[in-house]
């Protein structure tokens, strides 16, 4: 299977070298030339299976023979061996017919893990076949850096440099980061907002003397193969209620948009999906967007649901892609006026297709906390404040249409965020035994200003994959 960039001015690459490569050199996003698709038999036949022969299912035909079967399962078994629930992605029932579905059981507390302990052990493999070292420069708002970091330390062929807003994390969050002692493991705090630094980031592998002096790859949602082993639990939720001989709609707390694009592939690939809400705090350009069909970028506010705090949703390029039928020429005119004055107007059949699929709805920092207080008092279930944003949104929609389960995403651990949830609860939710002492580990990280300059020479010295090229 060929991939191909949104942008149309990069080469047609393998799953293997877009892996690696992370963003196109277009600074598009990769995307399969065709979406596979899965039968209603295959899919049926997922109630009950373990969640690692669903990946299996789902995941093989985007490799296109990369791994042979034995060796993708064996990956695929140390990577889900390392979550602390035996199901990896249980469905909990907090009303009626509204589920969350518990992505939080990683070694980091947050749903990034499910792709990430997967992409770390793919890249290490491919990078030790080819001989090569990469630099993978990653920015975060919160939750990939942990889990990029979690993935990668130590390992030999990976150097890996995380940017995160500068006081815009929670402790825990930072601490996750920061307290990280492997020697491959460099934590950036960059004076300016997420944005900033995916910003940053699209401009080193935008600059091809840099990227290639670095050798460097990308582990942000930008990565394919991210979005790709996020589908898997989609199929997973839906085949524990009733899939696919009933539609299931998904509510998902969204920044970067990677994860609900995850349930759009997944649809695309034969799951019966009713409907894929987005929901977003009051950094709420993507529900702006779907209701208006301008894509306007405003000021960034700080929430207590930070790893939401986003205007730039990278991913929603690969959708607008499939939205303009997938002539990139149009996608380059949107970016550019994106770039050029922070807005574009999405067109008029585009926006219809969009909207067919999706809906959207915000929540704000009242709304957050009560959803917090409600479903504590009423089922005794902590939520983190990003995913009571989703089911806030989550309620709404379902009013709607009480017929067609709701599940709603939970993609963090409440203990992650412990001035929220004690605020709405008076209640704290401990770290589990493997994080217990996060809080008397030493930090080691580096504060750098928002300058693309300072921050490609910090990288530039300490990356491996640099000092070999010039020793060679």
């Amino acid at each position: 299977m060929a991939y191909l960039s949104t942008r149309g001015e990069a080469p047609e690459i393998s799953f293997t070298e877009a892996l690696l490569a992370g963003l196109a050199p277009d600074g598009g996003l990769y995307v399969p030339h065709k979406m596979p698709r899965l039968s209603r038999d295959a899919i049926a036949g997922f109630a009950g299976k373990p969640y690692v022969e669903v990946a299996e299912a789902v995941i093989s035909p985007f490799l296109d023979g990369a791994l042979g079967r034995e060796d993708f399962r064996a990956m695929l078994e140390a990577a889900y061996e390392t979550f602390r629930h035996k199901a990896v992605t249980p469905l909990a029932q907090i009303g009626d017919n509204l589920f969350v579905l518990e992505l939080f059981h990683g070694p980091t507390l947050a749903f990034k893990d499910v792709a990430m302990q997967l992409l770390g052990r793919l890249m290490d493999r491919a990078l030790k076949a080819r001989n090569k070292r990469a630099t993978i420069v990653g920015a975060t708002s919160g939750d990939t850096g942990a889990a990029a970091i979690e993935a990668f330390r130590g390992l030999d062929q990976v150097d890996v440099f995380i940017l995160y807003p500068h006081g815009r994390v929670s402790d825990v969050q930072r601490r996750q980061m920061t307290t990280v002692a492997a020697g491959n493991i460099h934590a950036i705090a960059l004076e300016g907002t997420f944005d900033d630094a995916q910003a940053m980031l699209k401009s080193f592998f935008r600059d091809k003397p840099l990227r290639e002096e670095l050798g460097l790859s990308g582990v942000n949602s930008i990565n394919f193969a991210r979005v790709v082993a996020q589908m898997v639990y989609y199929f997973t939720s839906a085949a524990v209620l009733g899939g696919p001989l009933r539609k299931v709609s998904f509510t998902v707390p969204t920044g970067n948009f990677g994860d609900i694009l995850a349930g759009f592939m997944a649809k695309q690939m034969g799951l019966p999906v009713e409907k894929l809400i987005v929901a977003t705090n009051s950094n709420d350009i993507l529900a702006r967007a779907l209701a208006t069909g301008r894509y306007e970028v405003r000021g960034v506010h700080a929430t207590q649901s930070p790893s939401m705090d986003i205007q730039v949703s990278s991913n929603f390029e690969r959708l607008l892609f499939d939205a303009l039928d997938r002539d990139p020429a149009a996608v380059r005119a949107l970016m550019a006026r994106l770039d050029q004055s922070g807005a574009f107007d999405i067109p008029r059949h585009a926006l219809e297709k969009i909207r067919a699929d999706f809906a959207a709805g915000s929540t704000d920092e009242a709304e957050t906390s009560a959803e917090i207080g409600r479903v504590w008092r009423e089922c005794e279930v902590l939520l983190d404040p990003h995913t009571a944003v989703a089911v806030h949104v989550a309620r709404k929609n379902l009013a709607h249409d009480p017929a067609t389960p709701m599940v709603a995403l939970g993609t963090a651990h409440p203990a992650k965020f412990p001035d929220a949830v004690r605020a709405a609860t008076g209640r704290s939710a401990p770290l589990p035994a493997h994080l217990a002492d996060l809080f008397e580990r030493k930090e080691r990280f580096d504060v750098l200003p928002n300058d693309a300059g300072a921050v490609a020479s910090f990288i530039r010295a300490r990356a491996r994959a640099v000092t070999e090229k010039h020793d060679g």
